[in-house]
């Protein structure tokens, strides 16, 4: 990890792109403004429709998530309003969760956002929601649903660290 912050951060350097968000002194007294659902399990859907109801002023964000009838029905089941809700279905993968859903929060001017994804997946979400979101000054506020698989290969984290810091430089 330390290598590909050490990586990031020189190539943010060496071509003058803003990686990160400002370091400040003291953590952001600011509170989400969304919440962003990485796609790739039904359980995270389960869960953001509760964490959802915790939270009832933010719209949710869900990026290739299960079948648009199947996560209405999980939001609806859990009382969660459908205009609350933003299915999105472009993205591939966890990079494109982040570089499409980065210019949804932008048009919304959201700065601050909640990021659900299950724990072994979230390093590597944290490595490319700090790249991408950062550049664009978007703090996330990583929230993990626990899950049965511990971690994953860490070359994973490098390998879409890398794209990135890729699509920082060339917008895609």
């Amino acid at each position: 990890m330390t290598a590909l912050s050490g990586l990031v951060g020189s190539g943010c350097m060496i071509f003058g792109i803003p990686c990160f968000p400002p370091i400040s002194p003291s953590p952001s007294t600011r509170e989400p403004q969304a919440i962003l659902v990485l796609g790739g399990s039904p359980t995270r859907e389960k869960f953001a429709a509760q964490f959802a109801l915790e939270h009832p002023q933010l719209p949710i964000f869900v990026s290739s998530g299960s079948p648009e009838e199947y996560a209405q029905y999980v939001f609806d089941r859990a009382g969660v309003s459908r205009d609350r809700i933003h299915l999105d279905y472009r993205a591939v993968d966890t990079v494109t969760n982040f570089t499409i859903m980065v210019t949804e929060l932008q048009k919304r001017k959201i700065t601050h956002v909640y990021v659900i994804t299950s724990e072994f997946h979230m390093p590597r979400a944290l490595v490319i929601g700090k790249i991408v979101l950062g550049s664009r000054g978007i703090e996330m506020y990583p929230v993990t649903i626990p899950s049965e698989i511990k971690s994953e290969n860490p070359t994973k984290a490098l390998r879409d660290g890398l794209r990135s810091v890729f699509w920082l430089v060339t917008g895609s």
